[in-house]
């Protein structure tokens, strides 16, 4: 997956290569490992993608949700355990390097109150989850040209900010 930005964020490529390089020359055992990485924005919109990645920069958001059904159209794979992404802001300008600490499917039943806790939207409680994501995964699907179910296959994350240090 190169990239999973909103159309209207067009991520810089040359940027996320410069900040994965001095990544990996702070951390060379753990990139060697990792191989390549993904150059992502949160949410279907530039201001929903800073508005999520100021999330993540608090320390609030540690984990997040998506559809499987968003990964076909490209054919891109799936997130996977230790794999590494660069997150972009609603500019397309990359501002830090997560690395994939669990996932799991599900549907939209799985979620709990420990995921939406983890997610730190809103409120971050399971009804405001549930709300706000199917509001989402309604909005996308119908932009993909299709229609959203809550028995859809939904990808569970968690994740952990590797860089920049200290963030």
């Amino acid at each position: 997956m190169d990239s999973s930005a909103p159309p209207e964020i067009t991520p810089d490529y040359d940027a996320a290569a410069l900040l994965w390089d001095a990544y990996a020359a702070a951390f060379p055992q753990q990139t060697a490992a990792a191989g390549e990485y993904t150059v992502e924005a949160f949410g279907d919109s530039p201001a929903m993608a800073d508005e999520l990645l100021a999330l993540v920069l608090a320390g609030r958001k540690r984990a997040t949700s998506s559809d499987v059904a968003d990964y076909v159209p490209d054919g891109e794979p799936l997130p996977r355990i230790g794999a590494h992404w660069i997150a972009c802001d609603g500019t397309g300008t990359p501002q830090v390097i997560l690395r994939t600490v669990e996932l799991t499917l599900g549907t939209f039943a799985d979620a709990d109150e420990a995921f939406a806790y983890d997610e730190g939207e809103d409120d971050r409680s399971l009804a405001s989850w549930q709300r706000e994501h199917r509001k989402f995964w309604e909005r996308t699907a119908a932009a993909r040209g299709g229609s959203w179910s809550e028995e859809d296959e939904l990808v569970f994350e968690r994740f952990e900010v590797v860089w920049p240090a200290g963030r």
